[in-house]
């Protein structure tokens, strides 16, 4: 006999509330109804609507205001784990405005994890940056990049509150990053980033580490980013191989 699936209430609750969303059309920042309200208009009880809400918020599809109540979120940034699309350009896809602040600007001595990735010498000259970018003055991520500082002499005089780093790399040193590696993984907050980025301690962050390069493969960055769950989400196309000479 075939087993009937049934939804978890506080599942079916969660579906309930993105369905009066879209039905709706409310936008972003849009208040719902009372907890009071939404519980009449679907027969829930107090405690499955409040954990429906909050793996919701979990997800990044609402917010909440103290003694305001609860609203919609904006959409996170989708961005392809298979392509090389600069942040900036991914940010202005989708019709916002990218703000970029210097942390830390700073020529130090290569040491054994940057000469590893960037396949330089140990001691060798390395110009570490890190920086704050934010999202209609949202912040979003922590972002640290090291570039040797021997082949792009005077990189650490550039501006990079206000330049591309791919940018400046290409239209000052003839650098053209075409490819990379990177690893994505899940961090929690320090207290220093739960500061920078406006977020609770220990709250969950995205870790990616990587590699970009040349066409030869030839290593220009090693990068570390944090960023927040709750802005950005990654995806990855898939596509199925089909052998020549056969039919899919």
């Amino acid at each position: 006999m075939p087993r009937t699936f049934q939804f978890r209430p506080r599942v079916e609750a969660a579906e309930r509330i993105e369905s009066f969303i879209s039905v709706n059309k409310l936008p972003p920042h849009a208040k719902l109804p009372s907890e009071r309200d939404m519980c009449e208009m679907w027969e829930l009880n107090r405690t499955t609507l409040r954990s429906a809400i909050r793996s919701l918020m979990e997800e990044g599809k609402l917010y909440n205001k103290v003694g305001s109540g609860t609203f919609v979120a904006e959409a996170k940034l989708t961005r392809n784990l298979q392509d090389m699309l600069p942040f900036s350009r991914l940010v202005a896809s989708a019709g916002k405005k990218l703000r970029s602040e210097v942390l830390s600007s700073r020529v130090m001595e290569c040491n054994k994890q940057v000469s590893q990735r960037l396949r330089l010498p140990l001691g060798h000259g390395i110009f570490e940056l890190i920086r704050l970018r934010l999202v209609d003055d949202e912040p979003v991520l922590i972002e640290t990049a090291y570039l040797d500082c021997v082949r792009h002499a005077g990189i650490e005089l550039l501006d990079f509150a206000k330049e591309s780093v791919y940018h400046s790399l290409e239209k000052r040193y003839g650098t053209v990053v075409r490819k990379g590696q990177e690893q994505l993984g899940i961090t929690y907050a320090t207290e220093e980033e739960s500061r920078l980025l406006g977020i609770e301690r220990e709250s969950p962050l995205f870790h990616l580490v990587g590699v970009a390069s040349e066409e030869d493969g030839t290593p220009v960055e090693y990068f570390e980013s944090v960023l927040r769950t709750d802005k950005i989400r990654f995806a990855s196309v898939l596509t199925r191989g089909v052998k020549k000479g056969k039919k899919p």
